[in-house]
């Protein structure tokens, strides 16, 4: 008892207090994406463990953001424009590394939470995506096509933002819903809960998320991905033989 006083008591002798923890944990580890496969439901929840085990009297009031990523991918954005009556390629953005999925749940609008840049560090917010560019375009550009990528996927289900989605019960226990679409890429997840308090992050904590294909679809998807060679000739051959089928089955009726 004697050894650990000063410990305890050491970050309050040097004007640093204890700093809450967070505790979150989602409903699925693992989903298996199957051919009857609709989409899925994501509960994150979690509690925040206060020092001293309870709730801080007098401060201002807390706020729960949840942010669940796919991984990144290498993407290409093509504008089209009207030419002579006809739509074609115009101008083209390369990024690096944008996010598959991206769906951000918060317990108010995220610009009431923190400011631009803390945003911008953090990535709260489908505005402050970093989604690393591959060419020198101007800001101008930039803003254009990275605001038309970001329309494209919330289009698609594939990015989402739900203010006032974080449920937080007597300061304490919070959670959250989240959909996720028939289209979701599969890989590795990232579920990242952030605590704040009067625009500063306080703790932080992240869970993972295994998102696989299962059955006839994962062993496709493997063989696709191991054996390209065999697949395609599989593929081709498949495709020769349906179409032969067809014809001789046509020339029988």
């Amino acid at each position: 008892m004697r050894r650990t006083l000063p410990l305890l008591l050491a970050p309050l002798l040097m004007g640093q207090a204890p700093k809450p923890v967070l505790v979150p944990d989602v409903s699925q580890r693992n989903i298996e994406i199957a051919y009857s496969f609709t989409g899925a439901e994501l509960l994150l929840f979690g509690a925040i463990l206060y020092p001293g085990g309870r709730l801080p009297r007098g401060e201002a009031p807390t706020d729960i953001v949840v942010v669940v990523k796919g991984p990144t991918q290498p993407v290409l954005v093509r504008e089209k424009q009207k030419v002579a009556g006809i739509w074609i390629n115009a101008e083209h953005q390369r990024y690096s590394s944008a996010p598959s999925f991206y769906a951000l749940a918060s317990s108010r609008p995220i610009d009431r939470i923190v400011d631009e840049r803390t945003r911008a560090i953090y990535e709260l917010g489908l505005g402050s995506l970093q989604l690393s560019p591959g060419s020198s375009a101007t800001s101008s550009v930039e803003h254009r096509f990275q605001q038309g990528l970001v329309a494209l996927r919330r289009r698609a289900g594939l990015y989402l933002e739900a203010p006032r989605a974080v449920e937080i019960t007597d300061g304490v226990l919070y959670r959250a819903r989240l959909t996720i679409p028939a289209r979701v890429p599969v890989g590795r997840f990232t579920a990242e809960t952030f605590l704040i308090r009067d625009g500063r992050v306080l703790a932080a904590a992240v869970r993972d998320i295994d998102i696989r294909k299962s059955g006839f679809e994962r062993f496709v998807a493997r063989a696709a991905d191991r054996e390209s060679v065999a697949y395609g000739l599989v593929a081709v051959a498949l495709s020769i033989g349906l179409g032969l089928s067809a014809g001789w089955i046509a020339r029988r009726i």
